[in-house]
């Protein structure tokens, strides 16, 4: 299985990053793509990958969070990470209208230029979206075309949303959110509804550890190696063989990422 969507970058791995890799290699994590979020952790993302060649991969990008310290909508550096064969994706990047933590207009002149860089590399887009999912599909509709893949990370949405997203050409990623009966009750009743063609899985590590894993670790960080934990909520939700789910996500993301 592959764990799309891996922070590996956060400090709160400063301290046994490579025991991390190795339970999530014990666990049946067969490679994991490394998040960018801001030019230093997607050039941090990079170099990890690098490290672990054929194993992790990594992308690079501004999530909206950080939007306001883009000066330069050409992106140059962004441009360069592209180019390093370990960068399979240009993200996370998108729009996040819960926190605002940049200002909406940066926000969208920011998403938008990563589209156009995108669109011009020919490069899949990870995205996020919180909140903000007219806007979102507003900006992002007119690229769709240009963009060789798309896929909505750690998706919270309505089942409206989820329908306009799938519509839109857009692979699913769900995450432990899923496991989580309060705050997931509406995911649990929507995600047998993703085609088994776009759908793919991941930690969001250290993130939205699984609230039904058992016994509960005394930590409360997310690790790629709880990624079989969710696989299997999402098989038991969508009334299929866990064998059969890994199979089929794994082939998505590697075809999603050019692995």
């Amino acid at each position: 299985m592959i764990d799309i969507g891996v922070n590996l970058t956060n400090s709160r791995f400063d301290k046994d990053r490579e025991d991390v890799v190795v339970r999530a290699k014990e666990a049946g994590v067969s490679a994991m793509v490394l998040t960018g979020t801001d030019l230093e952790s997607s050039k941090d993302a990079a170099e990890m990958a690098a490290r672990l060649p054929g194993y992790a991969f990594s992308t690079a990008g501004v999530h909206p969070h950080d939007a306001k310290s883009v000066e330069d909508l050409t992106l140059p550096a962004i441009r360069a990470l592209a180019s390093r064969p370990e960068v399979v994706a240009i993200g996370e990047c998108g729009l996040d209208f819960n926190r605002d933590f940049s200002p909406r207009p940066q926000q969208e002149a920011v998403f938008e230029a990563q589209l156009m860089l995108a669109a011009e590399l020919e490069m899949p887009v990870f995205l996020h979206c919180r909140d903000a999912h007219e806007r979102f599909l507003a900006i992002l509709k007119p690229y769709m075309d240009r963009l060789p893949a798309a896929v909505l990370h750690c998706f919270t949405g309505s089942e409206v949303e989820l329908n306009e997203c799938l519509a839109a050409g857009l692979y699913i990623g769900i995450t432990g959110w899923v496991c989580d009966d309060r705050r997931g009750e509406e995911l649990r009743d929507i995600v047998p509804l993703i085609p088994d063609d776009r759908l793919m899985v991941e930690t969001d590590a250290p993130y939205l550890l699984p609230r039904t894993l058992r016994p509960k670790p005394k930590s409360s960080r997310n690790e790629p190696c709880y990624l079989p934990h969710i696989v299997g909520e999402i098989a038991m939700l969508r009334g299929q063989d866990t064998e059969q789910l890994i199979t089929q996500t794994t082939l998505n993301s590697r075809r999603f990422f050019g692995l």
